[in-house]
């Protein structure tokens, strides 16, 4: 059954209903994703069982919950670039729709495209590169696939957070390790076609050349004020993201067992979380330890995984607890420890 999986579509409507009430109203949707979900979700409860009926991952209709966030996702920026240009509201007000929409499209869109860039078929790559190009960070289709799930938990992955690292430590080096590493991805295959870096075959360059023009199409239609709110919505939504990344796989490491190679992926190199909301919201993307074993599995088909380690709450508890370093480290250094403890030799 698809029903739990379309409870994202109900945010959208509730951003644009407070706005347009104005005033306080507009930075209800703030509470609503940082505040009355994470408690909903911790009320929630775990499920009783790991995963979803097999016969589930044949059933088309949970592709239909990820491809018709497309337009969802564009219809919403559409709307917010209008509304801060026309509808005459106040800096508070447009900051408020801002972060808002930001934030769904950092916890909806993003997970939702990063869905998308997993599967084979073209056009839901398509569909997938589309969401990350309206968030300012296509290149992740790039660095995820072929970058984070190959060398995560080591040094080499930008998106593993380390033991007793912050989060703001975390983030602009996640940023800009990212952007690295995708094209330092990106220029090994063209040298491996005997291509130059600097070439229309660079899909970093074509990235580029698209968030360009995107940005240029939008200044000549909203202006300033449009580039900034776009922006805005983008660095939320990029900040939620890596936020993400940083509960995933915290602390976690994979041992190098010779000189130029690591141990294999296991379980435990991924954190998991069972609460129901949350994976609800976010398409099962904190059944994560599943999702690095078998990156073909569609989102329904994901586990809880035995020998994964769970996090004490829901993803939306743990962002919360993220943000404030002194608690996340109380919480979870020790649970890493743990973790390391029990790790096969």
């Amino acid at each position: 059954m698809t029903f739990p999986f379309w409870i994202a579509y109900l945010l959208p409507p509730v951003v644009v209903i407070c706005v347009f009430n104005r005033g306080w109203w507009a930075a209800v949707p703030i509470a609503v994703v940082f505040v009355l979900l994470p408690l909903v979700d911790a009320l929630s409860g775990v499920p009783e069982v790991s995963r979803e009926a097999p016969d589930l991952a044949f059933n088309h209709w949970f592709r239909v919950v990820t491809w018709l966030w497309v337009p969802v996702q564009i219809t919403l920026l559409w709307w917010l670039l209008r509304t801060a240009l026309l509808d005459d509201l106040s800096s508070w007000e447009i900051a408020a729709a801002t972060v808002s929409v930001g934030a769904i499209t950092g916890a909806i869109g993003m997970t939702f495209a990063h869905e998308l860039i997993h599967r084979r078929h073209g056009f839901e790559q398509l569909f997938g590169g589309i969401l990350l190009a309206t968030v300012t960070y296509p290149h992740f289709a790039i660095e995820h696939a072929q970058g984070h799930h190959r060398h995560v938990g080591t040094p080499h992955d930008p998106a593993t957070a380390r033991l007793g690292e912050s989060v703001y430590r975390f983030l602009p080096r996640t940023v800009l390790g990212g952007l690295g590493s995708a094209w330092r991805i990106e220029r090994s295959r063209l040298k491996h076609y005997d291509q130059p870096a600097w070439s229309t075959r660079n899909r970093m360059l074509r990235y580029a050349l698209v968030e360009a023009l995107l940005y240029a199409a939008i200044a000549v239609g909203f202006g300033p004020v449009g580039v900034a709110v776009f922006a805005g919505q983008s660095a939320i939504a990029i900040a939620i993201l890596e936020i993400i990344n940083y509960i995933e796989h915290y602390g976690l490491e994979r041992r190098k067992v010779k000189p130029w190679a690591y141990e294999p992926v296991r379980p435990d190199h991924s954190w998991d979380s069972p609460n129901r909301v949350s994976n609800w919201l976010l398409i099962n993307l904190p059944r994560h330890s599943d999702h690095h074993m078998s990156a073909t599995k569609r989102y329904q088909s994901l586990e809880l995984l035995m020998h994964a380690p769970r996090l004490p709450g829901g993803y939306g508890a743990m962002f919360l607890l993220a943000l404030v370093p002194p608690l996340w480290f109380r919480v979870m250094n020790r649970r890493v420890a743990a973790v390391r403890r029990s790790a096969p030799i």
